[in-house]
């Protein structure tokens, strides 16, 4: 009988991969769950329950949950124009809260792959200057409410919302208004990993991948050498926090999935649950196939929401179906640049 893991296995018996985790779970907790391979190849170091890697854009639905709060407590207007809480946009172009949740502001969404720094250059790095041109060239020419497009700088700009609105760094309100309300003690989500078990995350040698990332990208200040045949990355920030900062181990995803999944709904309330998982419609009444954040479809016959974290070194998908109360999570620590859906295949065998 062929493992029920056989497809994950190979990922890494075919070095497609160093290491997979994978978690299938309900309320109550893991239902089912695979775990193989290394963190670090160079040291040995297998991947283990402490293991911890960045989330990337899974973040994002984060921060739209922060967004739903303050809305909650009467600080955001979801369809109030995103310049009545940062002063310094134009106020013309109409782009409201509600549109960069949903991903309808009509922004470009530039290559985020040099969006990174050091742990060294992490105390002196002042984002908000960072991306203040790039926000500024991005929102040229948008039209809101036209189409969707998916864009890394509309959760920036409601990153920055939150600060104006809640008088708090993004990372301070998320740590102490979520964060703080997902503790267990194998539970690991923060946006500080240094004295952390963080796993090396990892890119091809060879490929055409890796000859782009070499020509758009510093590879040589980001990479090193590693063995059977990959590049490894050194630790990084990513420069936006709101769209991508966090990291978590897999006990941490499956924690925060199951608070999603759960009724009690100590993050939000009854009504803002049900937002944020109300797919959106463009302003010509088509469906977008996003929610507040989360993307929506269809796997067996059974309608689930779920989002994508990737980027250089690591990806991962987070997954949530409510009707029947369950979820799933899956990390590669290899490099990942779109949405693949991996949980279509690995959440097969268990939803009927």
């Amino acid at each position: 009988m062929p493992s029920e893991f056989a497809l994950l296995e190979k990922q890494v018996t075919k070095n497609k991969t160093p290491f997979v985790q994978y978690a299938f779970f309900d309320g109550t907790g893991v239902i089912k769950e695979y775990s193989n391979g290394y963190a670090d190849i160079a040291k040995r170091h297998p991947v283990d329950d402490e293991s911890v890697f960045p989330v990337f854009s899974v973040t994002k639905t984060f921060t739209a949950l922060a967004i739903l709060q303050l809305f909650e407590k009467g600080g955001i207007a979801m369809n109030a124009p995103v310049s009545q809480y940062l002063s310094d946009l134009p106020a013309e172009n109409g782009i409201t809260v509600m549109h960069l949740l949903t991903h309808t502001a009509g922004l470009a969404n530039p290559l985020p792959i040099n969006w990174i720094h050091t742990s060294s250059e992490h105390s002196s790095f002042d984002r908000n200057e960072f991306f203040k041109p790039i926000i500024r060239k991005s929102m040229k020419g948008a039209k809101p409410g036209k189409r969707f497009r998916y864009s890394n700088i509309g959760y920036i700009l409601l990153g920055q919302v939150i600060e104006s609105v809640s008088g708090m760094s993004y990372e301070t309100y998320v740590t102490k208004h979520i964060l703080d309300r997902l503790t267990s003690p194998k539970a690991i989500i923060t946006f500080n990993p240094e004295t952390l078990k963080l796993a090396t995350g990892y890119h091809k040698a060879q490929g055409i991948s890796m000859l782009m990332l070499g020509v758009i990208s510093n590879a040589r200040k980001y990479m090193v050498d590693a063995p059977k045949g990959w590049k490894a990355f050194l630790p990084v920030y990513i420069n936006g926090s709101s769209y991508g900062g966090l990291f978590a181990n897999v006990g941490g995803m499956v924690k925060y999935g199951r608070e999603l999944l759960s009724n009690q709904h100590a993050l939000l309330t009854s009504p803002s649950y049900q937002r944020l998982f109300t797919e959106n419609l463009t302003t010509d009444n088509k469906p977008t196939g996003m929610c507040l954040s989360w993307f929506k479809g269809m796997l067996n016959g059974t309608e689930y929401y779920c989002h994508a974290g990737g980027g250089g070194g690591f990806y991962c998908e987070l997954r949530l179906y409510p009707h029947i109360s369950k979820g799933s999570f899956i990390v590669f620590n290899r490099s990942g640049f779109s949405d693949m859906r991996v949980l279509d295949k690995t959440d097969a065998r268990f939803i009927s």
